[in-house]
């Protein structure tokens, strides 16, 4: 009987994510060597378009169709005169050249992430975090706010992926009676340009490190978007929050621990007015714990990265805000794992 449920058992999802970090390191592989950028709008052979890669011949076949059979290259015929095409994902997400490129996050994953995720055993034992730090280097934050353009080049490239979440909080959330919004740690300006040109009616402030504004404003004035969207600077930790209608925090939270994230809670709360209200974009984990995988990697991930900072749920997301005085609460979903927690005071 025995032998009979477990013939019935199926161990293919076990299989299937043990070994999927081969296709993970394929595809970070294939943005790193910028595959995706040099293909463009062409369609080439295997051996053209390994030899505009300086790639060895043995592994051209391997490489570019494993890409093809995960559907992240598109490919006309068979052999050795197949030619290879991106995919409109590919175009849209992975082409440098595309305004919607994603492929700076990818490019971070495979430079940074992908050896410190070897150390998550001894995360895991120690809690402490296993990033340039662990071994004598200053943290990447550290290093980029030293180096402006290495840190435009940064910010600019992380702009991909929070795009799809701060245009889904643009269109999805209810601005009707908010007159102004400060965006806390806004980083280049993107979600206060993507609110401002769908809402008119809305004053928007960026807000974030000194070294970071000059950024922001030089974005905002490309978008044309000066007139709608201003910048300020200050250290959320030392200096109060700007006053405003309505206070967003993109993917700021998750990088602190529970005292720092109850300071910024309660840094919001003193700046916003009554019926004002505090919106945290962030891949919220489902008060469950159940469903978000995304979710609760990415709390994985804080850990690696920040040691005692973490991602977190609906659910405590409402218990701290409770805790300072806001007295009403949603959460909203925004595009793919991410959700604006809203808290109302």
């Amino acid at each position: 009987m025995l032998w009979c449920m477990n013939a019935l058992l199926d161990p293919s999802q076990i299989l299937q994510t043990a070994f999927a970090f081969w296709n993970s390191k394929v595809l970070l592989t294939a943005v790193e060597m910028g595959l995706f950028t040099k293909l463009g709008r062409r369609r080439l052979t295997g051996t053209e378009l390994g030899n505009e890669l300086s790639l060895h011949s043995r592994g051209i076949k391997d490489f570019f169709d494993a890409l093809v059979a995960m559907k992240f290259l598109g490919r006309d015929g068979d052999g050795p005169n197949a030619l290879y095409f991106n995919t409109p994902e590919g175009a849209m997400y992975l082409d440098e050249k595309s305004p919607r490129y994603i492929g700076g996050i990818l490019t971070m994953l495979n430079v940074r992430l992908f050896k410190y995720w070897h150390d998550l055993p001894e995360a895991l034992r120690t809690g402490q975090p296993q990033n340039e730090v662990k071994y004598g280097e200053k943290g990447i934050f550290e290093a980029l706010y030293e180096d402006p353009v290495k840190l435009e080049i940064f910010l600019n490239a992380m702009t991909g992926l929070s795009r799809l979440n701060f245009e889904a909080f643009a269109a999805k959330f209810d601005f009707s009676k908010f007159k102004t919004l400060c965006d806390i740690g806004g980083a280049t300006g993107l979600l206060c340009m993507e609110v401002a040109k769908g809402h008119p009616h809305v004053q928007c402030v960026t807000w974030d490190l000194p070294v970071v504004e000059p950024i922001a404003r030089k974005n905002i004035a490309d978008a044309g978007l000066s007139g709608r969207v201003s910048t300020s600077s200050g250290n959320f930790f030392t200096d109060p929050l700007p006053k405003a209608d309505l206070i967003t925090m993109g993917m700021i939270l998750h990088d602190w621990n529970l005292e720092n994230k109850l300071h910024l809670i309660r840094a919001a709360y003193e700046a916003l007015p009554a019926g004002g209200a505090l919106v945290a974009i962030e891949n919220i984990i489902d008060d469950a714990r159940r469903e978000n995988v995304f979710g609760l990697l990415m709390s994985l991930n804080m850990l690696i990265e920040f040691g005692e900072a973490f991602d977190f749920s609906g659910a405590d997301f409402r218990q701290w805000c409770s805790q300072v005085g806001f007295k009403r609460f949603e959460v909203i979903h925004l595009a793919g794992p991410c959700s604006a927690a809203v808290a109302y005071k």
